[in-house]
C-alpha cells in the first residue's frame, strides 16, 4: 500500500479586502468585499513507502499548506487524501504516531530547556518505553553529531545545532512517514551538508518516507529520488530531475579547451556559440547531435580538453518560475 496517496485535494481560503478611505471604512460594516484565493488547486499523487520526494515551488505555491493538510494541521476545501490509510485531518492517534513534521522556521523544542528536556516529554506523550529511548537518542545523537548539546539550553545553540535537535525530536517514536518543510533555511553550506548527509542515511536505512520541501536545489538534487512541482497551488510536474532537464533543455553544452584560438566562424558550424573566451568556448548542441558534434570538434579542431553539460538544475526550475517555459507542457503523470 502507497504511504501517500492524494486525490484532487484542493484549499481555498477567503479574505476581505476593504478599500481606503472612512467612508468605504463606515460601507464595510454592512457589506465587506470577499475574495478568493486558491492554495492549493486539485492536485494528485501517490508516494511510495520508503521513497524520499522533493516538493518544489516558489513563496506562496502551497507547498506548506499541502504539507499541512496531509500532516491534519488544516482542512482541505475539497478532494481526498490517506496517509498510511488515514485521512490525516480526522486526526486518529495511531497516524499520529506514525508521522512527524519539522517546519524549518518553527520550533517544537522548549526554548529554555535542553533539547534533552523536551525529548523526555515527547517519551511520554509517544509512549516510548525508557531502553527504547536512551537507546534512540543516543543513536541520533550519534548520526547528527549532537551529543555535545543535549544538555545545553536551547537559545545557546546555533541554528545549525538546533535544527538537527529538532530533527532528532521528530524521529524519535520511529515515524514511518517525515514531512520536511525547508529544514536547511539559513543554515551555512557546512550545516546544510551535514543534514543533507543525515537524511539520506536515514532514509536508506530506516526506510522512512519522506516528503522534503527547499528552496536550496542542492537539497533536492542530492538527496529526492523524484520531484513533485507545485506553481499557483497546481501540481505541474511530477517525474525525476532527470526527466526535467532531458524535456526541457533540448540541448548541452560542450564546454572546449584550444590548443590554439579558433575564429567564430568555424566553431558555428559546430552549434551556437554561448560563449568564445581566448582558448576557451562554450557550444550550445542539439541533444541528440552532441556525440556526433564532439566526434568532429575532435577530429577538426586542435581540442585539449572537451567536457559535456547539461543545463544548470537551478537555471530550468527558476525559469519555470518566472513562466519562460509552458508549465502544461512540463506536466506528468507517470508518478502519480
Amino acid at each position: 500500500m502507497p504511504a501517500i496517496v492524494v486525490e484532487r485535494l484542493s484549499k481555498t481560503y477567503f479574505t476581505y479586502k476593504r478599500p481606503p478611505g472612512v467612508w468605504s471604512a463606515v460601507k464595510s460594516l454592512f457589506r465587506r468585499e470577499r475574495h478568493e484565493i486558491q492554495a492549493v488547486r486539485d492536485i494528485s499523487f501517490t508516494i511510495e513507502e520508503g521513497e524520499l520526494v522533493g516538493f518544489l515551488g516558489p513563496n506562496g505555491a502551497g507547498k506548506t499548506t499541502t504539507l499541512k493538510m496531509l500532516s491534519g494541521i488544516i482542512f482541505p476545501t475539497s478532494g481526498a487524501a490517506r496517509v498510511l490509510g488515514y485521512v490525516p485531518w480526522e486526526r486518529h492517534a495511531e497516524m499520529q504516531r506514525q508521522i512527524a513534521l519539522v517546519m524549518g522556521q518553527k520550533m517544537q523544542l522548549w526554548w529554555d530547556l535542553p533539547p534533552y528536556e523536551s525529548y523526555l516529554l515527547l517519551k511520554a506523550l509517544y509512549e516510548v518505553p525508557d531502553d527504547a529511548f536512551e537507546k534512540r537518542v543516543h543513536e541520533l545523537a550519534e548520526m547528527l553529531e549532537i551529543r555535545h548539546v543535549l544538555h545545553t539550553q536551547v537559545r545557546r545553540l546555533s541554528l545549525g545545532e538546533r535544527m538537527k535537535c529538532e530533527l532528532l525530536a521528530a524521529l524519535l517514536h520511529r515515524p514511518r512517514v517525515l514531512f520536511l518543510d525547508e529544514p536547511t533555511i539559513g543554515l551555512d553550506v557546512v550545516s546544510q551538508k551535514r543534514i543533507r548527509e543525515f537524511l539520506r542515511e536515514y532514509n536508506q536505512r530506516e526506510r522512512t518516507t519522506i516528503l522534503l520541501t527547499s528552496h536550496y536545489m542542492q537539497d533536492v538534487q542530492e538527496l529526492a529520488q523524484r520531484v513533485l512541482i507545485i506553481h499557483h497551488g497546481q501540481l505541474i510536474f511530477d517525474d525525476t530531475l532527470r526527466a526535467l532537464v532531458e524535456r526541457y533543455s533540448p540541448s548541452k553544452a560542450l564546454h572546449l579547451r584550444l590548443e590554439q584560438p579558433a575564429d567564430a566562424e568555424t566553431l558555428s558550424r559546430f552549434g551556437r556559440i554561448v560563449r568564445m573566451d581566448g582558448l576557451e568556448a562554450v557550444l550550445e548542441v542539439p541533444r541528440e547531435l552532441v556525440s556526433r558534434v564532439a566526434s568532429e570538434i575532435l577530429q577538426s579542431l586542435p581540442v585539449y580538453d572537451i567536457t559535456i553539460e547539461e543545463v544548470d538544475i537551478d537555471e530550468i526550475i527558476r525559469d519555470i518560475f518566472a513562466g519562460k517555459r509552458e508549465a502544461g507542457a512540463l506536466v506528468n503523470t507517470a508518478g502519480s
